[in-house]
């Protein structure tokens, strides 16, 4: 992509020839460099990331979380659906006073993470599964310090949790806060349970965790202290392999994964703005308003409309088709609206692309949700379990309502982007809850559009829906801006902090030379590791 100088950034993007890893964790990216130079491919250094990233990033996902990803290899994008079902005898009538809570084990689903990564493995990996995750044990054994993102993150959940004060945390704070241990930048953390975890996955190919001695002692934890999740449905879980669904804007085409993930909202929203001419410079008012309420239609349908397709069919080609599109783009007006659609919620997630030098990439995206997740951990093995439940509808009649064996609405989506012909242009991903899908349409934007390089797309400033007319922006766009979205109706919120804006990575490679050119999130300690 060209230089755009109009959009100054504090970092460069970084360029490489032979592979390339970017993520929010420097000790994470150069857990997937080593495997990349010790013969592995773009698959093996993105599993050996993700696994390093349950370790040194447990603020935002774990090995009892969700996984997705698009992989291009022989020529060809792959999608992988590694997120889990509601257990067996999670019901709306086991629900404690008909409500969801977000923590505890009520809104605990089956991890799928690990099975995310055996299957990519089996698939598409070159190296052994124990070197793959040689990096991630080694990190877990030793310690290592923290980084300054995730040390305010690990603070602030600490007291949250301290706040809730569940009896079901005990093994949480034995684990993530013990005595001594204070979350500040350079602090060092080790989990011998999380590192003899790692281990028995990488000896078992995962199955430990579904079927063997994982399984059973997160079944005996459960049924112990008030738990649904059984060995049975640990046992009954596998991963989708889907065919990625796409929208074209402009030359290009982005590509997500089918739902049960909400990639489609950015899709919806993409598509309405391709049929319409966005103003020339990116802060135009008019052309972010036009960004915001387009966004809005693809969340409305995505809330409305999206579900486990396993059990309730969703119609992706009429929701991506002309006619929905043509009728969102008539809708659009000069004044805000009120999408009437369901209020999005926080997340917590990491996000990484990885490339190799053979042309191998991908998109990974892996999460525990809110954080730490449930505040559940799995006593001696570092297991800090997902709360994804927290995500189904209530409404019986709703296609994301919960049911037994049910994958709930996921926000973590992967994201790829290609020329219209189909080749190949890399990985791209913006993590945080319900921001995701607008962090894409805004990357996709900054990118295709207005011709930034990876690291200018990430580095611009962002807005988010927040509900009904609401709009958070960031300060860096300015209080001239904030002034004219809100006279065009938006009720604007100027936010100086930008940790609820996402955190993206980027990969694009040269199809010509085959050079990559990576950016990474300043919004986080984010690093790209090259070769």
């Amino acid at each position: 992509m060209t230089f755009n100088p109009e959009y100054p950034t504090v970092r460069r993007p970084l360029y490489a020839r032979r592979g390339m890893v970017a993520t929010g964790q420097p000790l994470a990216a150069q857990a997937g460099l080593s495997v990349l130079q010790a013969g592995g491919n773009a698959v093996d250094a993105a599993i050996a990331t993700a696994a390093a990233l349950t370790v040194v990033e447990p603020t935002s996902n774990g090995i009892g979380g969700d996984l997705f990803a698009l992989v291009w290899a022989g020529g060809e994008l792959h999608g992988l659906n590694a997120s889990g079902a509601a257990p067996a005898a999670l019901t709306l009538d086991a629900l404690p006073g008909g409500e969801m809570p977000r923590h505890g084990w009520t809104p605990v689903t089956v991890p799928g993470a690990v099975r995310g990564w055996a299957d990519l493995h089996a698939r598409f990996g070159r190296l052994p599964f124990a070197d793959v995750l040689a990096p991630a044990i080694r990190y877990a054994r030793e310690g290592y310090p923290l980084s300054p993102v995730l040390a305010a993150g690990w603070a602030r959940a600490t007291g949250i949790y301290r706040s809730l004060n569940l009896p079901v945390m005990k093994e949480w704070f034995r684990v993530f806060a013990p005595d001594g241990f204070t979350p500040a930048p350079g602090a060092l953390w080790r989990s011998e349970g999380h590192a003899r975890t790692l281990e028995l996955v990488a000896q078992t190919n995962g199955a430990a965790f579904y079927e063997g001695e994982l399984a059973e002692g997160i079944d005996a934890h459960a049924r112990a202290t008030g738990g649904l999740l059984r060995a049975s449905d640990l046992a009954a879980h596998r991963s989708e392999w889907v065919t990625p669904i796409h929208a074209r804007y402009g030359d290009h085409l982005v590509h997500e994964i089918p739902p049960n993930g909400q990639g489609i909202a950015a899709l919806i929203a993409l598509n309405v703005l391709n049929g319409m001419d966005l103003p020339d410079r990116r802060d135009d008012p008019d052309g972010l308003h036009l960004q915001i309420e387009a966004m809005k239609r693809g969340f409305h349908d995505a809330h409305t409309y999206v579900g486990d397709p396993r059990h309730v069919p969703v119609d992706v080609e009429r929701l991506l088709g002309e006619a929905n599109t043509a009728s969102h783009r008539t809708s659009l007006g000069d004044l805000a609206h009120d999408p009437a659609t369901r209020a999005p919620s926080t997340g917590g997630t990491v996000y990484l692309a990885a490339a190799d030098g053979e042309g191998g990439m991908v998109s990974l995206i892996q999460s525990n949700y809110m954080g730490f997740g449930s505040g559940v951990v799995v006593p001696g093995t570092g297991i800090a379990l997902h709360n994804r439940g927290h995500n189904f509808h209530l409404d019986p009649a709703h296609p994301n309502a919960l049911a037994p064996g049910k994958r709930p609405y996921h926000t973590i989506i992967p994201g790829f982007l290609s020329h219209a012909d189909g080749t190949p242009v890399g990985p791209f991903g913006v993590m945080g809850g319900f921001m995701q899908p607008q962090g894409h349409l805004q990357v996709v934007l900054n990118t295709v559009r207005y011709g930034m390089n990876p690291q200018q797309a990430l580095d611009a400033p962002r807005w988010q829906w927040l509900s009904g007319k609401g709009v958070e922006v960031e300060h860096a766009l300015g209080a001239q801006l904030a002034r004219a979205l809100s006279a065009r109706g938006h009720e604007v919120r100027v936010q100086l902090d930008s940790g609820s804006f996402g955190r993206g990575q980027i990969i694009w490679r040269n199809p010509e030379t085959g050079v990559l050119e990576g950016g990474t999130e300043s919004r986080t300690d984010g690093h790209i590791a090259v070769w």
